[in-house]
Formats: C-alpha cells, sequence, structure tokens
C-alpha cells in the first residue's frame, strides 16, 4: 500500500517548501456538522513539504486522511501534477475508500519533459483505472511559463482534454492568469461533461462565464484572503449546485493562518467563509457541494 508518498521533489520544489511552509500545522477547527469532501488536496506533497498535524510519523497520508474526518471532511480527490504523482495517487486510492484520484501533468510540467508524448501515454493509461476519476490537473499558467513554453503546455491541455472525453472522466483545470485561454481551448476541443476550475481565481464575470458553460467552480483558502474581495464576488454569484471547496494542501491555508501548513483539516474554514459570501446557511451549503462531489466524481465507497 502506497501510505508515503513518492521521491523527492525538484530542486524549485524543495526551495518552495523554505518560502512557503514556515510554521506549525494551525489547530483544527470546529467541525462540520454536515461532512464536505476537498475536491484538490496533494497529500504527498503535504508530508514532503509540510509533515502531518499532531503524531502521525508511522502513517502520514493516514495521518492526514484522519484529521480531516476529525473536522467532517469525509472524502478526499488526491491529483496529480506528473507521472509519478499521479501514479503514486491512482494506488493510493485502490487502497483509501475514502479518496478518488485525478491524474495528470501539471501545465508547467509539460515544457518541461523531453519526452511530452510518452509522459501523455502513461496518463492515459492511469486514466482507465476505476478510481481514478479525474484528469487534471492541467490547463494553462502563464504566470510561471513564458512565451517558450506557452506551445507545450497548450498542446498537453488539449491532450488532457481528449483523455477526460474518452474515458468519461471530469476534467480538473488549472487556470493561472490564462482565463481567456482556457475558455477559448475548451470551447475549440468541446469540453467534457464536468469541468472543473480548481482553485478558481477569477472575477465575477469571468465566474459568470464558467456557470453558463456549466462548470464548477472550486474555492480554495483564497477566498478568505482579505484583498480577495473579486473572487469573493465571484462566489457570491456561483450557484450552490456548481460550487465545490478545495484546499490544494499544502498551498493556499485559510485566513488567520495563512503561510502555515494547509491541510484537508482545515476545509471548515473556507466553508464557512463561502457560507458568509453567498449568504447561505452552512449546513445547507455543504450538502450540496457533498451532492456536487459524487456527480463529478461519483461514489467514494
Amino acid at each position: 500500500m502506497p501510505s508515503s508518498p513518492p521521491g523527492q521533489s525538484p530542486s524549485d520544489r524543495r526551495r518552495a517548501k523554505e518560502a512557503r511552509r514556515a510554521g506549525e500545522f494551525p489547530p483544527a477547527p470546529e467541525p462540520l456538522a454536515v461532512p464536505v469532501f476537498d475536491s484538490h488536496t496533494h497529500l504527498d506533497l503535504t508530508v514532503q513539504e509540510a509533515g502531518v498535524p499532531g503524531d502521525g510519523a508511522g502513517d502520514p497520508v493516514g495521518a492526514l486522511i484522519g484529521a480531516a474526518a476529525k473536522s467532517g471532511v469525509d472524502r478526499l480527490v488526491q491529483v496529480g501534477v506528473d507521472v509519478e504523482s499521479s501514479r503514486w495517487g491512482a494506488d493510493l486510492a485502490e487502497h483509501h475508500e475514502s479518496i478518488l484520484a485525478a491524474v495528470a501533468l501539471h501545465p508547467n510540467e509539460a515544457p518541461r519533459l523531453s519526452d511530452l508524448d510518452e509522459a501523455l501515454r502513461v496518463i492515459e493509461s492511469l486514466a482507465a483505472r476505476p478510481r481514478v476519476r479525474g484528469i487534471g490537473e492541467t490547463g494553462l499558467d502563464t504566470f510561471r511559463t513564458g512565451e517558450e513554453g506557452r506551445a507545450a503546455q497548450e498542446e498537453s491541455f488539449r491532450a488532457h482534454i481528449a483523455i477526460a472525453k474518452r474515458y468519461g472522466k471530469a476534467l480538473i483545470i488549472h487556470d493561472r492568469d490564462a482565463h481567456a485561454d482556457v475558455l477559448r481551448v475548451l470551447d475549440s476541443e468541446g469540453a467534457p461533461d464536468r469541468v472543473v476550475l480548481h482553485c478558481f481565481s477569477g472575477d465575477a464575470e469571468f465566474a459568470a462565464e464558467c456557470v453558463r458553460r456549466g462548470y464548477y467552480l472550486s474555492f480554495a483558502g483564497t477566498v478568505t484572503f482579505a484583498s480577495a474581495t473579486g473572487l469573493r464576488e465571484a462566489a457570491a454569484i456561483t450557484p450552490p449546485g456548481q460550487m465545490m471547496v478545495e484546499t490544494d494542501a499544502p498551498y493556499l491555508t485559510p485566513t488567520p493562518f495563512r503561510g502555515r501548513p494547509n491541510a484537508s483539516y482545515l476545509v471548515p474554514l473556507t466553508m464557512r467563509a463561502l457560507a458568509t459570501t453567498t449568504g447561505t446557511d452552512l449546513d445547507t451549503l455543504c450538502a450540496a457541494i457533498s451532492a456536487n462531489g459524487e456527480e463529478v466524481f461519483g461514489g467514494w465507497r
């Protein structure tokens, strides 16, 4: 059973660890009365870059899953960013009934590969596995990848869209500073039946376009940041039936713990912020988001 994450991340990821993972894990929030799922987490990166909350050294992944369950976060989607993490997540999902997997090459990974086609063939082979329910995170990122890498990034995105459609899996999109181009590619290729905008980062206008197309908008801890007025406006116009919640752990820890390690057990902080932002009863919103998870990814158990 893959209880330990795959091998050491690249050097840039190690440097990012030092910059981002200062401090201890925050205390556990008040649990949710109605359980929800974390639509996007990286258990492998959480262990590598931040460890685990409390005493979970013997089984760090199990400790993260257990901490989440105690907070009312009873299901997780483990998301791959390269071949190694995608394979690890697919294996993990076969041994944990609370875990489903998504597999992909991150958009910033695609331009670095010496053989993109071969890596895509591996992702497609993993996509056929029954507890792999998402193809992602894929998409476009013009923040970290310059012009020289954009063609490979778009080629990879289009290939992932095709895989999602061939295998009937949800498409999970990473979109950073690329809103218009993401919609252009989706419109050009024809979107899969289920599309999730991971860590939604657009304004209300972009949210309206995504909602009109029937996409799901997944909100992370960023929606709690004081500076994120536009993001809260986007959340406010998103119907509960098209909303998800996520951590993107170990990153994007919600206020008031921004800068400390994130994990799925902190989802209640973001859920309460979303309930306030949307003017929706917390339990009602939790129930709607939980139902969305089953609609998009199918049953966990």
